[in-house]
Parts: structure tokens; sequence; C-alpha cells
């Protein structure tokens, strides 16, 4: 188990590299993980496809249509779910924006792991929170996370660990889409 966390942990905090993951586990229980496999016992176990551009333009559509900037809907994205369309998270978020079923439902999402729909419902529900808090993107990201009543009940980013990290992670990543886009 403490090996399982460790993994995660470094792959959490590594820098951004683009590579297949590769998997086996040996006869005492513990877990190996590789993007350069050395044997037939390794098995792909997440397929990394680089800086994934074939969302851009399900991207930049959405943004345009809910009058968001496209950087902060790929912060959301690489915050959320590092742009895996199958991202399932422990409390039952799905997808790319990892929209929670309620949440996917209210905004007409059939099919949270299809990323157009998942990119579309996530992108009106960040909207739906920006004009609920006058466009204050850190309260707009706590409500994403945390939801709208958390944030209005504690009168601001609520006292939550996971979601004070969300918004610093979101805004970091934010600024980085940001110069990215201005060629910085």
């Amino acid at each position: 188990m403490r090996l399982l966390f460790s993994a995660i942990l470094i792959f959490a905090i590594a820098p951004a590299v683009y590579a297949d993951v590769y998997r086996y586990v040996d006869a005492s229980g513990v877990v190996h993980f590789t993007n350069t496999p050395t044997n037939t016992r390794y098995v792909l176990y997440l397929k990394d496809s680089g800086s994934k551009p074939e969302f851009g333009e399900i991207i930049r559509r959405h943004s345009t249509s809910y009058r968001l900037e496209e950087a902060l809907v790929k912060a959301v994205i690489k915050a959320e779910s590092d742009y895996n369309p199958r991202a399932v998270s422990r409390k039952g978020a799905i997808g790319m924006m990892q929209l929670l079923p309620s949440t996917a439902r209210d905004m007409s999402v059939r099919d949270p792991l299809n990323p157009e729909e998942n990119i579309r419902g996530g992108s009106r529900y960040l909207r739906l929170m920006l004009d609920q808090f006058d466009n204050n993107i850190e309260l707009a990201l706590a409500a994403y996370n945390a939801g709208p009543n958390a944030v209005k009940k504690h009168g601001g980013i609520p006292p939550y660990e996971e979601t004070q990290t969300y918004v610093k992670r979101v805004k970091r990543y934010l600024q980085l889409y940001r110069q990215e886009r201005d060629g910085a």
C-alpha cells in the first residue's frame, strides 16, 4: 500500500513528461512502474498521448460558447483529470472535467465519459459558477470543487484542504496556459 501511494505521489508531482506507463506486480505483491519495460511481465497501464491536441477544438468551441477563457478550461481539465476522458474519482466524479452524476444531469450531459459532452457540461457549469460569484475566479473554482453552497456558507473559499489546494493548482495551470498562449 505504501509503495502504491509512493507511485501515485511520484506521478502527481513529476514534471510533465509524456510517455506510456507500464506496470507489473511481482510475486511479493510489489507493484513496479516504468515507461521503458525491460521484460514481458510489464503490461500497459496508462496510455499517454502527449499534449492532448485532439481536445483543442472541443475546448476552444465550448470556451467560446460559454464566454470562458480557453486557458481556464484547459487548467480545470488538467487539474481535474489530466486530460483523461475515462477518469473517475473516488467520489464518483466522471470524465475530463470530473462531473458528478447530478451535475452532469443538470448540465444535460448524457454520457460524461464522452469528451465532447463532458467539456460542454463542465464549461457550462464553470460559467454558472463564474456568474454566481461575480466572475471571481477563485470563488468560482472553489464552488466548482466544493459546491456553491460551501462557498456561500464560508463566505469565501471553504477551509477544506482539498479545495484550497485545488484552487491553487488550477491557478498555477491557468498561469502556465496563459504563458503558452502568449508565446512566453
